[in-house]
């Protein structure tokens, strides 16, 4: 019996077949041979790539349905997919960006100008330091402690916490607050570390957010590119080279270590993706 649906659930479900036969292609494999283990295999990719919940249990019920069908048109006398379900209990996984791709980011910025040299600071400092974009707009000149290679700031609730910044960082930071900084100002004084260039007035979220678009675009990188996903970027990578999860906790503010573990599903989903889709025997 057809089943009457509409045309953004066609197109929906037209994408999740489009996916999982790109997936049987890169096992070299027709879709009517692949396994239940290769089905899972195909919805941790899903997830991996950052597919929400809600959208994965889609494609879950697509491909399910797609299989009910080859068995009803006696292509096969069993589905693969019966006992194939959506992970419930993983959160959506944050999107982050690949090593390259923040390298990409980095260096969008004009190092000529003084707003280039700002914003290249302010770029280097979220990266290198997971802070929240309201952190970093917030942050004050003697927040910064360079020789020592910290900083310190106010996340929620007010509660102070120190995180190390790297030596890209410091650099660029030297560089805006000698250079940039007294440009942007034009004599005028600030208690925010970073100003904008108009009467040197702090820059504000929804100003950095704009820049940060600007240069992903200019990047090539994904439209939903914000301050967010570069905080997400840095707790990801500590993780991948075998930072401790607690300390990724404290450099986030994060109150609960919970909250943190979410980056643990995201390594793990990657690992087994690589697994899945390289091993001679997944």
């Amino acid at each position: 019996m057809a089943r009457r649906l509409a045309a953004h659930s066609l197109e929906s479900y037209a994408r999740d077949l489009v996916a999982l036969a790109r997936f049987a292609a890169s096992l070299d494999r027709p879709l009517e041979s692949l396994t239940r283990v290769e089905l899972e295999a195909f919805v941790r990719d899903l997830m991996a790539s950052g597919l929400s919940p809600r959208s994965t249990a889609r494609a879950v019920a697509c491909v399910r349905g797609f299989y009910r069908f080859l068995v009803m048109d006696r292509r096969l006398s069993t589905s693969p997919a019966e006992d194939v379900h959506a992970p419930r209990s993983w959160p959506s996984l944050p999107k982050c960006l690949s090593l390259d791709q923040v390298d990409g980011l980095i260096t969008q910025p004009d190092r000529d100008t003084p707003r280039g040299v700002r914003d290249r600071a302010m770029i280097e400092v979220l990266y290198a330091t997971g802070l929240r974009v309201s952190e970093l707009v917030s942050l004050r000149p003697e927040d910064v402690h360079l020789a020592a290679g910290y900083a310190t700031c106010a996340g929620k609730g007010q509660k102070q916490r120190i995180v190390p910044l790297g030596s890209q960082a410091v650099i660029w930071l030297q560089r805006y607050l000698g250079e940039a900084r007294p440009v942007l100002l034009r004599g005028r004084s600030s208690s925010r570390l970073f100003v904008n260039a108009k009467r040197g007035g702090a820059l504000t979220r929804v100003g950095f957010w704009k820049l940060l678009k600007g240069y992903g675009r200019r990047a090539g990188l994904p439209r939903d590119v914000s301050p967010h996903v570069l905080r997400h970027s840095f707790a990801t990578h500590l993780l991948e080279r075998g930072a401790d999860l607690r300390a990724i906790q404290m450099m986030l503010g994060h109150a609960d270590l919970s909250t943190t573990q979410i980056y643990t599903h995201v390594l793990e989903a990657r690992l087994r993706s690589v697994y899945d889709r390289y091993h001679p025997r997944p």
